[in-house]
């Protein structure tokens, strides 16, 4: 009787083993999970800024061709119209 008890013990343990290393690989799993997220979320925000640096070269590039177009209205004033 004994040894038939062991064995079913010792069946025991090895499912509570188990048991152990699939929550295991399932905490690995989240872990890896959230590392992917935050990796996408870094990604997001890197390609927010870089919008953001192209809308603000964007901007400046206007403000120069708006700058060009005063000069000439202004110098084309100062031209003698005769």
């Amino acid at each position: 009787m004994e040894y038939s008890g062991g064995t079913g013990d010792e069946r025991e343990r090895e499912r509570e083993r188990e048991r152990e290393r699939e929550r295991e690989r399932e905490r690995e799993r989240e872990r890896e999970r959230e590392e992917r997220e935050r990796e996408r979320e870094r990604e997001r925000e890197r390609g927010e800024r870089e919008r953001e640096r192209e809308r603000e070269r964007e901007r400046e590039r206007e403000r120069e061709r708006e700058r060009e177009r005063e000069s000439r209205r202004y110098g084309a004033a100062l031209l003698p119209l005769g």
